[in-house]
């Protein structure tokens, strides 16, 4: 594969803290669509200052016509789409340039990292991040948004890229209770037999919060990385307390979810990107307990 077939797709929103890692790990592409959302600091001068970037603004309504818009802003045949706090190894371009084309779509596996610090195990989940640019669109999946694939078949990179948002703790703790009842949309809008089996414990209230709790700690050895492994646990423990104190509301008090899902959701709560062989191991982890929350 030609690197100049290839552009990087990132979504920005108050970016500044990551952006800059990011595109410098991204020399080889010959150009980089960056689609913001409307930030109030210092990201936009972050992405003009590089001149293979090419920035748009767009006021944010959902994850996926985000992505969407941007899609469609790709002229490459192939697009490699990431978040801002991701960045990819060097040999991340030396791989894509040996690859041998199979499939329309690659998927990548992460390292989690907090605050520079590499973790042994996290529930971050495999992502397709590589995939050609006209033959998918993504749907919104709870809070965030899935790649549609229609059962294609998806390669996998060897290569594995990096997550290590360095955003300001506030910013996570404010963005959760709105990922929390997204969530929350999702799982009491569709019937149990539409839902992963990880989304149908999570329904079940009680059990999500602690589990992740004490497989994160215990199960996916983050007790060995010390206080960036504890501190990885909480995070992750917070965000499925926030959705189960939402779903118990709202079987409390009787409140609506606040939006319809499309037709299509049955599809999006399925990990349909998955579709490697390998994804079915995936599915038997108990890592499926919780859904990694973006941002």
């Amino acid at each position: 594969m030609k690197l100049s077939s290839i552009t990087p797709l990132i979504l920005t929103v108050n970016e500044a803290s990551n952006l800059p890692r990011t595109l410098e790990h991204l020399r080889w592409a010959e150009e980089i669509v960056i689609v913001d959302s409307g930030s109030t600091d210092e990201t936009k001068h972050f992405a003009q200052a590089n001149s293979k970037v090419r920035f748009l603004m767009r006021p944010f309504d959902d994850h996926s016509r985000q992505w969407n818009f941007g899609l469609s802003k790709v002229t490459t045949e192939w697009t490699l789409a990431l978040d801002a706090d991701y960045f990819c190894p060097r040999g991340l371009a030396e791989e894509l340039q040996s690859l041998n084309l199979t499939t329309d779509a690659y998927a990548a596996d992460f390292t989690y990292a907090i605050g520079g610090h590499p973790l042994r195990g996290a529930l971050y989940p495999r992502r397709v991040v590589l995939f050609k640019t006209r033959s998918f669109q993504y749907v919104q999946d709870g809070h965030t948004q899935r790649l549609q694939l229609a059962g294609a078949l998806v390669g996998q990179l060897k290569t594995r890229i990096i997550h290590d948002d360095r955003k300001p703790l506030s910013r996570w703790l404010t963005s959760q209770a709105k990922y929390a009842s997204l969530e929350a949309d999702k799982l009491t809008a569709l019937p149990s037999h539409q839902l992963s089996w990880k989304d149908r414990l999570r329904r079940q209230i009680i059990w999500a919060a602690p589990l992740t709790f004490f497989y994160c700690l215990l199960g996916k050895r983050l007790v060995l990385d010390g206080w960036p492994g504890v501190y990885y646990s909480l995070q992750r423990t917070y965000a499925e307390l926030l959705l189960s104190l939402e779903l118990l509301d709202r079987r409390l008090h009787g409140r609506p979810s606040n939006k319809t899902l499309p037709a299509d959701a049955s599809l999006m709560s399925q990990q349909t990107e998955l579709s490697t062989e390998s994804s079915v191991q995936v599915g038997k982890s108990l890592a499926g307990v919780t859904s990694e929350n973006l941002h």
